[in-house]
C-alpha cells in the first residue's frame, strides 16, 4: 500500500507541474505513465511496463546438459556411462612404500582409503582404491596384500578384494559370506624393481614376466571373475549408496564453526601424508614423501580429491610384529569433512562389519552431503589424532 501511495502521489504531481507549465492546447511533453525509478528507503520502484523483462540467462540458472546414455555415479555423482550403472566396484589394495612409487591408474579411482597398514615402519599407510569403472584398467598399482580392516570397508561397497596375499589374520575374513576376493596371480611388469614391487592389475589377459625373467600371460580381471564365478553386478549384500550428495556446491565458508583447512598433515610419519587445496582446481592434491603424487599412465596427473573425510580410530594390535586391526565398527567418534577449503566437525558411525560408514554434522546430527567428486578416507589412529596439523 505504502508503494502504490508514493507511486500515485509522484503521478498527480507530475500532471499538476504540467498543467502549470501550458495551456489546455500544449501537449504534455511524455505521457504519464513513464515515469523514471524513484529510489525510496533504498528500494526502486517502477512501473511492471518501464520494467525490462529479465534475460534468460539473468531469470534462472543454464539448465545441465545430460550426456547421453549417462547416469550419476552412486560413488562419485559424476555422470558415468549407463553401462555402470549396477556394475560393482573392485578394491585394489596398492602399495604405499616409497619404492612401489610411481602408482599406474590410481588417478582412476573413484575413492581412496588411506590406512596405517602396520604400528611398526613408522606406522607407513597402504591404499585401497575404490574403482568403479574397472573395465577399462590398463595398469593398476603396483598390488601388495591386504589387512583384516581392508575387507571391513571394502564390504561396504560390495566391492571384489584385489591384493596379492596376506597374513593369516585374514583368513576368517576371507572366508565370510559378504567377501568376494581375487588375490595374487596378476601380471607383473618388468619395471627394474623387485620381484613384490611388479605386480599390476589389468582388466584383459596381459604378457609379463615371470620370477625366472622369462614371459608369461596372466588373466586379467576379466578371466578372473569368470573363473571364480563372481558376480560382476552388485549382488545380494550391497547395501546401497554410500554417499548422499549435495544438489547445490558444499560451502562452508559461511558458518563459524568452520575450519580453515587449505592444507591437512596427516600424522604418518614414514609416509609425510599431506592434502593441499588447489584453488584453481577447487580440489586437494595428495603429497607423500614430500613430492606431489602423479600418475604417469595419465600424463603425470596428480592424484586429487574434491571431498576429505578424516576418521578419528580406535585399533588394537595383533601381535609384536606390526599387524593391527582398525576398530572400524564404532559409534560416535570424530571425524572431518573437508572441501573447497574448509572443514567442518563429523562423527561418524558403522554398525556391523559389513554397513556402510555415515557422518554426521557434528553439530547439528544431520548427515552431511559431498560435493560432486572424488573422494579421500583415512582412519587415523587415535592415539595421534591431535597430531592432525590443519592449517
Amino acid at each position: 500500500m505504502k508503494k502504490k501511495f508514493i507511486a500515485a502521489l509522484i503521478t498527480a504531481m507530475a500532471i499538476s507541474a504540467l498543467a502549470g507549465c501550458g495551456g489546455e492546447d500544449e501537449p504534455s511533453s511524455a505521457p504519464v505513465s513513464t515515469l523514471s525509478p524513484v529510489v525510496v528507503d533504498d528500494e526502486t520502484q517502477s512501473t511492471a511496463e518501464d520494467t525490462p523483462a529479465p534475460s534468460e540467462s539473468e531469470s534462472e540458472e543454464p539448465e545441465e546438459t545430460i550426456p547421453e546414455n549417462a547416469y550419476r555415479s552412486e560413488i562419485t555423482n559424476e555422470w558415468i556411462d549407463e553401462s555402470l550403472k549396477d556394475q560393482r566396484p573392485i578394491a585394489v589394495m596398492v602399495d604405499n612404500e616409497k619404492t612401489a612409487l610411481p602408482h599406474y591408474g590410481l588417478t582412476e579411482a573413484d575413492v581412496v582409503y588411506e590406512i596405517m597398514n602396520s604400528t611398526a615402519n613408522g606406522r607407513i599407510t597402504r591404499f585401497m582404491a575404490i574403482v568403479k569403472d574397472w573395465g577399462s584398467i590398463t595398469q593398476f598399482g603396483s598390488i601388495r596384500s591386504a589387512r583384516p580392516t581392508n575387507f571391513m570397508l571394502a564390504a561396504e561397497w560390495n566391492a571384489v578384494v584385489c591384493h596379492d596375499g596376506g597374513p593369516f589374520y585374514i583368513d576368517e575374513w576371507v572366508a565370510k559370506s559378504y567377501i568376494d576376493n581375487l588375490s595374487g596371480g596378476f601380471a607383473r611388469f618388468n619395471n627394474g624393481k623387485k620381484w613384490e614391487y611388479m605386480e599390476y592389475l589389468t582388466y584383459d589377459t596381459q604378457t609379463g614376466v615371470n620370477m625366472k625373467g622369462g614371459s608369461q600371460t596372466y588373466d586379467g580381471l576379466k578371466q578372473r571373475f569368470e573363473k571364480a564365478n563372481y558376480s560382476t553386478t552388485y549382488n545380494n549384500y550391497y547395501a546401497g549408496p554410500h554417499f548422499t550428495f549435495s544438489d547445490t556446491e558444499v560451502d562452508f565458508s559461511d558458518r563459524s564453526d568452520a575450519l580453515s583447512a587449505t592444507e591437512i598433515e596427516l600424522p604418518f610419519p614414514h609416509n609425510s601424508s599431506t592434502l593441499k587445496y588447489n584453488e584453481a582446481t577447487g580440489t586437494y592434491d595428495y603429497y607423500e614423501y614430500g613430492s606431489l603424487h602423479k600418475d604417469p599412465l595419465h600424463d603425470d596427473a596428480p592424484l586429487t580429491f574434491k571431498n576429505l573425510l578424516i576418521q578419528d580410530t580406535t585399533f588394537g594390535e595383533l601381535d609384536t610384529n606390526g599387524y593391527m586391526i582398525y576398530n572400524a565398527v564404532d559409534t560416535g567418534r570424530d571425524g572431518f569433512y573437508i572441501t573447497n577449503g574448509k572443514a567442518i566437525r563429523v562423527t561418524w558411525s558403522k554398525s556391523s562389519d559389513n554397513s556402510i560408514t555415515t557422518y554426521y554434522d557434528k553439530s547439528t546430527g544431520e548427515e552431511i552431503k559431498l560435493n560432486t567428486g572424488k573422494t579421500y578416507i583415512s582412519l587415523v589412529p587415535s592415539d595421534s589424532w591431535n597430531l592432525i596439523k590443519m592449517k
